[in-house]
């Protein structure tokens, strides 16, 4: 199966949004669980976060919402032009996972994001669900994760142990779930969607820290 095409692509080729249809960039996988790629200008060229925004309206007017339990976009962080700010911005988005590492730029880039969160959550609503830490086995990575969540205000809501099954899975061009669904690694992902499912409504309003402190 070839890659998704993306939204700002079709339109392209197409003439503009107004053009396609919603079978045209959604698709359903695994489980019934529905996919849109909103695409992105050419590296170098443009802003991501039009993008963004341009399909979330796209999905919106063409009735995308209107029967899914839940719905969550995956944005770059740590560039506010990068999409992550427009359905924050737009009041799009109710709930912020911050996923990081216990490397010093993942610390970093989930600090900037907090900063953003900030900027947003006394006029659009917006909080800051929690932190998940994304293995990458440096030192005391667990430690500096919560330590980090305090911080701001917030909490880690699942630590994500490394696994190669998922570059195993991901080389199939699958989910863990789907590939290995009694894998250990599976659980692992299991157990964090519960975490979220239970942490729905109890966001809180980050306290960014300075760079020294970092």
């Amino acid at each position: 199966s070839k890659a998704q095409d993306t939204v700002l692509d079709l339109a392209a080729q197409e003439g503009s949004v107004e053009d396609l249809e919603l079978q045209d960039v959604l698709k359903v996988g695994y489980r019934g669980i529905k996919c849109v790629e909103s695409g992105g200008p050419e590296p170098g060229v443009g802003c991501a976060g039009r993008g963004v925004i341009t399909s979330i309206n796209f999905l919106e007017e063409n009735g995308a919402y209107d029967d899914v339990d839940y719905v969550s976009y995956d944005v770059l962080g740590d560039v506010v032009c990068g999409g992550f700010a427009m359905p924050i911005r737009e009041g799009k988005a109710q709930e912020i996972y911050i996923v990081m590492s216990g490397e010093m730029m993942a610390l970093y880039a989930a600090n900037n994001i907090a900063k953003g969160i900030l900027k947003y959550a006394h006029s659009g609503g917006v909080r800051l669900g929690g932190l998940i830490c994304n293995e990458r086995q440096t030192d005391r990575e667990l430690d500096l994760a919560e330590a980090l969540a305090g911080r701001l205000n917030s909490k880690l809501i699942h630590f994500v142990p490394r696994d190669n099954i998922v570059q195993h899975a991901e080389l199939r061009k699958m989910s863990v779930i789907q590939y290995a669904p009694d894998s250990k690694q599976a659980g692992e992902y299991r157990a964090l969607a519960e975490k979220i499912h239970a942490n729905s409504g109890q966001g809180t309003i980050p306290t960014p820290i300075t760079m020294d402190e970092l």
